[in-house]
């Protein structure tokens, strides 16, 4: 703690490039992976080979995934946030089929019965019917970009990650590793607990 006192400006800009990447990283996954999930939810043939294909990026070791990318994006934060998005697509698809899936159809059926378009259905139906169950994955989708993010530090991203590789290459500045520890672990609580609050509050919306 000693080291984030005196050093509050540092830190806080740290923090504040820590939760931009996170915010890129999640927005971008987000805008993968539901019309990714729409795919396999409307052709349930496909789930199994794109499920299959995403729990195997998943497997990846992240520094290995991200060396892998840099070919394509080099050696900068691209690369980083572009392996948080890949890390993401498993468990944002999966939970976004899963909410899809547990609609009834007959609700479906009686909303298109009425008269309401497939995008009508989309807005007004599915989305909030799903929404606590995709929240639950985003919980868990927030809280493996913000670990990911620590590594980014490697690549140039910046990020509370510096602080922690800057204590590991500095012989004996332990409190650089904890200062960067202790504030990427209170983000992700603080995250984590602001999800689920949230999950909680749409439970009854879809009940």
């Amino acid at each position: 703690m000693s080291y984030i006192l005196q050093n509050p400006a540092l830190v806080l800009e740290r923090l504040l490039e820590h939760l931009q990447m996170t915010g890129l990283a999640l927005g971008g996954a987000m805008m993968f992976s539901i019309p990714l999930a729409w795919i396999v939810y409307r052709w349930p043939r496909l789930q199994g080979p794109v499920m299959g294909l995403l729990g195997v990026i998943y497997t990846i070791p992240s520094l290995a995934l991200m060396i892998l990318l840099i070919p394509l994006f080099g050696l900068s934060s691209v690369t980083a946030i572009a392996a948080m998005i890949l890390y993401a697509q498993v468990i944002l698809v999966r939970s976004i089929v899963v909410g899809l899936q547990s609609i009834p159809q007959p609700i479906l059926e009686a909303a298109q019965a009425m008269g309401m378009s497939t995008w009508q259905c989309w807005w007004q139906i599915q989305v909030p019917l799903m929404l606590p169950i995709v929240v639950a994955g985003l919980r868990l989708a927030t809280t493996v970009i913000i670990a990911l993010g620590m590594l980014a530090a490697k690549f140039g991203a910046g990020g509370l990650g510096t602080l922690l590789f800057e204590g590991i290459a500095q012989s004996g500045r332990y409190d650089k590793i904890w200062a960067g520890t202790i504030v990427v672990s209170s983000v992700a609580i603080a995250l984590n607990i602001l999800l689920g609050l949230l999950e909680q509050r749409l439970i009854p919306e879809r009940q």
